[in-house]
């Protein structure tokens, strides 16, 4: 595999980045979509299997088993915040005061697709398999995770204002996006491991969304208690 199907895949997530959080944010589901087409083509053309984007069918249970213990140990610990009161206004984002079909759509649509869907296969799948066809897993898992933090600076641009946790921790938007792309170049180091200790897309798919669409189920939930 040549290095220019590697810088091909960078180069259509930056394209991607750019499409849904600034260009057409409010389509990014049926955009993403697209994208996720263009990089499995991407990897197609550079030769990559499906055991190495995670997603070779013997690999389906271990990652289903793997992802169902991630699913449970998300949400304990989402529930466990809970119980306190700075655990519950850490749910109360603007971006989850949503009615409940809000919620639902963007707890079972906009994120497992938008979002979990074209990062995983972005980022743990395309760019991870090829990455480790070059250099290994170890350098595969370090790439896909620092460009994964990098990824979230557009998002976390307007976090502070959606978030009064966040915001009042740091009335800084350089502070709070360096915070955004640490953490969630930790995230990546977390579900790329999950990937390559599974061999499957499957876990950190099923990781992914519990952190993200139970985050959109219990604020939206929060919200509609706090009145």
């Amino acid at each position: 595999m040549r290095v220019r199907w590697l810088v091909a895949v960078v180069a259509v997530l930056c394209a991607a980045n750019w499409l849904n959080n600034v260009a057409l944010p409010g389509a990014y589901p049926w955009i993403s979509l697209v994208e996720v087409l263009v990089l499995l083509l991407l990897a197609a053309g550079a030769g990559l299997r499906p055991d190495d984007l995670g997603l070779a069918r013997p690999t389906w249970r271990r990652g289903l088993r793997w992802g169902a213990v991630s699913f449970a140990v998300v949400l304990v610990l989402y529930l466990l915040a809970l119980a306190f009161p700075a655990g519950r206004d850490a749910f109360l984002d603007q971006r989850a005061h949503l009615s409940l079909g809000g919620a639902l759509y963007a707890a079972f649509l906009s994120v497992p697709v938008g979002t979990v869907l074209l990062e995983e296969v972005g980022f743990r799948g395309v760019l991870w398999g090829m990455v480790c066809r070059l250099r290994g897993p170890v350098w595969a898992t370090l790439v896909s995770s620092l460009l994964f933090g990098f990824w979230h600076v557009l998002p976390s641009l307007g976090l502070g204002g959606n978030n009064r946790v966040v915001g009042a921790l740091s009335g800084s938007t350089f502070l709070i996006t360096l915070a955004a792309v640490l953490a969630t170049a930790l995230a990546g180091v977390l579900f790329a491991a999950l990937r390559w200790r599974s061999r499957s897309l499957l876990a950190p798919f099923v990781l992914h969304w519990a952190t993200n669409g139970l985050g959109y189920l219990l604020g939206a939930a929060i919200w509609a208690i706090s009145g």
